[in-house]
């Protein structure tokens, strides 16, 4: 991937990001979410007194499910980026740092990626098609930008990074691949890397709350995807994952 300039990306009004942030109240915390209680916590804290181990109507058993599998952007060099840095270094520091679960992220830095097409298949890999396949490489390799810091209205206590793509013959290049897949298209590409392990008092969320703000508009990497992988995941945090297939786009 390589760093791309000069390019027209898709702004927050044409996206998701801004309708599905975490609503924080002035003087309260921020409690960890039922969704993230039963997908993610367990994963990172199977005896806290708060994970939901299995919930009826669902396929979680501790954090774990049967392989789901998605086609995503992956973010190499993302670590080695100088705001990337920045920003790891301003949560370090934050009053709820003890409280990301710091292993967790060391642990899934080779799969972080932004989903364009979840959950094509569970069980087995999905055939991606030969048209499809075409298709993909007609588009060819996509600008993006990565901004944070996002929170967002569900899976609350998982941190991200947002996604930006360019805009191109006056739409979002995204929408172009997801159509080109037979696909609905979506408006909210996010990479989570930083997970919760507790939830917050006022003064955590506060400071989460000013983070968030601070790094809204500020650029964390520009790249160039020329690749997108499929992907299978037994968890949400793709702990247990692999990478199936990698799709050119060039």
């Amino acid at each position: 991937m390589n760093a791309a300039a000069g390019i027209d990306l898709i702004g927050d009004e044409e996206l998701a990001y801004l309708s599905s942030r975490t609503a924080f109240a002035p003087g309260a915390g921020m409690a960890l979410d039922d969704g993230y209680r039963l997908a993610h916590l367990p994963l990172i804290d199977p005896a806290h007194p708060r994970a939901i181990a299995r919930k009826e109507g669902t396929h979680y058993d501790n954090g774990r499910h049967p392989p789901i599998y998605s086609l995503v952007v992956p973010t190499p060099g993302l670590q080695e980026a100088p705001a990337y840095f920045e920003l790891e270094q301003a949560l370090r520091q934050a009053p709820f740092a003890s409280k990301i679960a710091w292993d967790i992220v060391t642990r899934r830095q080779a799969k972080l990626h932004a989903t364009v097409c979840g959950s094509l298949s569970i069980g087995a890999p999905s055939l991606i098609d030969p048209a499809a396949r075409e298709a993909l490489s007609r588009i060819g390799p996509v600008a993006m930008e990565l901004r944070g810091l996002f929170s967002g209205n569900v899976n609350r206590g998982r941190l991200y990074l947002r996604l930006y793509p360019e805009r191109r013959d006056g739409q979002n290049a995204l929408h172009l691949l997801q159509r080109a897949l037979g696909r609905l298209t979506s408006d909210l590409y996010v990479v989570g890397i930083w997970n919760l392990s507790d939830d917050l008092d006022a003064a955590e969320a506060a400071a989460l709350s000013g983070l968030i703000e601070h790094w809204w508009d500020r650029p964390v990497l520009r790249f160039t995807a020329d690749r997108l992988w499929l992907m299978g995941a037994r968890d949400d945090l793709v702990l247990d994952s692999e990478i199936v297939e990698t799709l050119s786009l060039t």
